[in-house]
């Protein structure tokens, strides 16, 4: 599809500066741009790009003041890096348009299927389902018993979601995720084997979480596992049974929450951090990339690091001394042999 440069204007409230008939038919990074490109320029980093880029609609700040003459038109706006993610989105929502129920794919007759919605070849949609209107479900999806998917639902090709789950409305599940798994519950015998506990609860997915690739999120043994409003996390994520995760907070790809473990709402947890189980972190907490969570945190809005985790910024003042450690080493060494000489003489 193609757009005018007065188009795009109207859409983002902004101004043209140029040929306001000019064309665009995809986006592209300034750097990259080529004709019939549409790109931002936010960071004053890649200010140098405007004044050499292909792009045919580059938009800019209103208060940028241009330092040579440049090629492209211009769409002036409030805020560039809002302005294009907006038209990130609308472009995404085009791409991603489908509607229908390709064949082969199975839906139980006791399934109600609301309305435009799509389900691609080869999914699996199971009894007492409900999905509701403008929902997505990709090919190779697998859909249990008895789950409850909300509005404006996407759930891409491979995602599986297992019997009893709860999903909100403007969801999203890419692909490889999987839903309400078991949690790993055993319980150990005199001769030394493992029984298996049955895990009889479920996943409740909030209204607006998304869930990267391959992250799982497994059921609780009773009750839920809780993904509250917001929550955004990334891929390879392991989420155990019984957790309970507070609104808007994200979580980065890697991380491991251990069973029963309850985190307050608007915190973020670093790459591949790691959390011991029947525990709480505070509201606001902010955990660097890497650290282990081994204890309760009380005190919110702060900011942690290191394994076992510490106040940030203790962590980073162990850092340096940790870094001098091999000098401290020689100098003590020295010492010593210093004290030793001066016994001698004594």
């Amino acid at each position: 599809m193609q757009f005018t440069a007065q188009q795009i204007a109207l859409v983002l409230n902004g101004t043209v500066e140029g040929d306001p008939l000019v064309t665009v038919n995809q986006l592209a990074k300034i750097e990259e741009a080529g004709e019939g490109s549409l790109s931002f320029l936010a960071n004053p980093k890649y200010e140098q790009y405007l004044y050499s880029t292909n792009a045919s609609i580059v938009i800019v700040n209103n208060d940028l003041v241009l330092a040579n003459t440049v090629k492209a038109t211009l769409i002036r706006v409030e805020n560039a890096y809002s302005a294009f993610s907006v038209l990130l989105e609308q472009y995404n929502t085009i791409k991603l348009n489908k509607s229908g129920i390709e064949q082969p794919c199975f839906i139980d007759p006791s399934a109600q299927i609301g309305q435009n919605v799509y389900i691609g070849a080869f999914a699996y949609v199971g009894p007492g389902v409900k999905l509701g209107d403008n929902s997505k479900v990709y090919p190779n999806t697998y859909i249990g018993d008895n789950v409850t998917i909300g509005k404006n639902v996407t759930l891409f090709s491979g995602v599986k979601v297992y019997f009893d789950c709860v999903l909100g409305d403007n969801v999203i599940v890419h692909s490889g995720a999987i839903i309400g798994s078991d949690g790993f519950g055993f319980a150990p015998n005199a001769d030394g084997t493992y029984k298996k506990i049955a895990q009889i609860g479920n996943v409740i997915l909030e209204d607006d979480v998304e869930v990267g690739s391959n992250t799982t999120i497994d059921r609780a043994t009773m009750g839920s596992t809780i993904i509250r409003k917001g929550v955004k996390l990334d891929n390879l994520i392991q989420i155990a049974h019984n957790v309970e995760i507070g609104s808007n907070t994200v979580i980065a790809a890697q991380t491991g929450i251990s069973g029963s473990t309850k985190i307050g709402e608007h915190v973020i947890l670093g790459g591949q951090v790691g959390v011991v189980g029947h525990i709480s972190i505070a509201k606001g907490s902010q955990v660097q990339a890497q650290s282990g969570i081994s204890r309760t945190i009380v005190d919110e809005n702060k900011k942690w690091a290191g394994s076992p985790a510490v106040a940030y910024s203790n962590n980073m003042r162990s850092q340096v001394v940790i870094q001098r450690l091999p000098d401290l080493e020689k100098r003590i060494e020295e010492l010593e042999k210093i004290i030793a000489e001066l016994r001698k003489d004594s």
